[in-house]
């Protein structure tokens, strides 16, 4: 069974009605199947069973307590980009050994954290990033492990802005300098060369990419390693594509076997960054519809969730199945639906076909459980909906929705 499914003609997530939760609860709320997270790890793991390697789940798609102590218990290491993840990470007892720290702009406090934790790697994107590694490894005494991160000028194939790999994004260092770079680092009294890694971006539907990626990165290696530069980690970084609407994403076992393929006989240690691909499926947000408002042009659907909550439509017109909670014979109808924020970029869908609904309804938007709560703020001082995690029939509340009071907290009147 579907982890979100219809029974008696209402929506359900596991054996839990998402009526039952909104009464209980209130809208907007993000809700996540344990189920279904359980699966998406353990299928995404089995997959690169016959490979040496490490799942470092990408903790800026969804980086709830619950939900890393979730992965963490699966066994799952964290990939991390900031000193904040980093300290979400260390709340669930993770192993310093398991996580990778990437990111273009990181500080130099962030620097020392993840160097007081001796933390796996440093995914390192520039050579200026290094030196100050160097230097602060150097002051604290440790040895800090790094791999050079590439940017090896492939398209990914996918939206622009989720896009990482070609010349013109700040991601990486140019693959024609890769020599260079390591030839340097090895004089380095405080770095450890352990790795390479390399990410191309997010959301890919096709393995083109990826192997192309690979195989350039195996060229690196074995360069590196005819000069005597030896490594022993290989990060291929995430990028798994999901189907939102008609998309025809690789599945896990297809992803494993072609990296497999590219990887056979190197003898390193294959390190993996999946986020969406773990998550996305795994939640929805259930909002409810306030008004019905029709202009000359188009008939609105306006709901209590908007662009502060769910910002994916509007950042990159990402499209998100909208189903009704309650199932209906009403006619369909095309409609935007969009939220109370003032702006006009507050939208969920556009010309959106959907059961005629009446302000009281309650609509569950689809595949939210990555980049939804993550990328959410609280503009237009709209408190934080609230996060909850279904186990069969029960749940718990992961995270309480925000009161007016936690808006201003830390703030002060002069």
């Amino acid at each position: 069974m579907e982890a979100f499914h219809y029974l008696n003609q209402a929506l359900h997530c596991e054996q839990l009605p998402l009526k039952q939760l909104a009464r209980e609860q209130g809208t907007p709320l993000y809700i996540y199947s344990r189920q279904l997270l359980e699966e998406n790890y353990r299928a995404f793991d089995q997959a690169f069973a016959a490979l040496p390697h490490l799942v470092c789940y990408a903790v800026k798609a969804n980086s709830n307590l619950s939900i890393l102590k979730l992965f963490h218990d699966l066994g799952s290491g964290f990939d991390i980009v900031s000193g904040g993840e980093l300290f979400r990470v260390r709340q669930v007892e993770s192993d310093p050994q398991k996580i990778v720290f990437s990111g273009v702009g990181k500080r130099i406090s962030e620097i020392d954290y993840g160097l007081k934790t001796n933390i796996l790697l440093f995914n390192v994107e520039s050579w200026g990033e290094l030196e100050v590694i160097q230097a602060r490894a150097k002051s604290l005494n440790q040895t800090a492990r790094i791999a050079f991160r590439i940017n090896p000028n492939v398209d990914p194939q996918t939206h622009r802005h989720i896009a990482t790999g070609l010349g013109e994004h700040k991601f990486g260092v140019p693959a024609e300098e890769t020599i260079s770079l390591y030839q340097q680092a090895r004089t380095l009294s405080h770095v450890e060369i352990t790795g390479i890694s390399c990410h191309v971006g997010s959301q890919l539907t096709s393995l083109a990419p990826f192997v192309d990626a690979a195989q350039k990165i195996l060229t690196l290696v074995r360069e590196l390693e005819a000069l005597g530069i030896a490594l022993k980690y290989i990060d291929l970084g995430g990028g798994l594509g999901v189907r939102y609407r008609d998309e025809s994403p690789p599945t896990r076992r297809d992803y494993a076997q072609t990296l497999a393929g590219c990887l056979e006989g190197s003898g390193k240690v294959l390190i993996l960054e999946p986020g969406r691909t773990l998550a996305a499926d795994a939640g929805v947000l259930l909002t409810e519809v306030l008004y019905l408002k029709k202009s000359q042009e188009r008939q609105f659907v306006i709901v209590d969730a908007g662009m502060n909550d769910l910002i994916r439509p509007g950042l990159y017109d990402a499209f998100h199945e909208i189903r009704p909670v309650e199932q209906t014979t009403a006619p369909s109808m095309a409609a935007d639906v969009v939220g109370p924020v003032c702006e006009t970029t507050d939208f969920l869908a556009r010309q959106r076909d959907l059961p005629a609904v009446a302000p009281g309804a309650l609509l569950a938007i689809m595949d939210a459980g990555a980049y939804g709560f993550s990328l959410s703020s609280n503009y237009n001082s709209r408190p934080r909906p609230a996060e909850v995690l279904v186990h069969s029939g029960n749940y718990q509340v992961i995270r309480k929705r925000e009161s007016y009071e936690d808006l201003i907290r830390g703030e002060r009147r002069s």
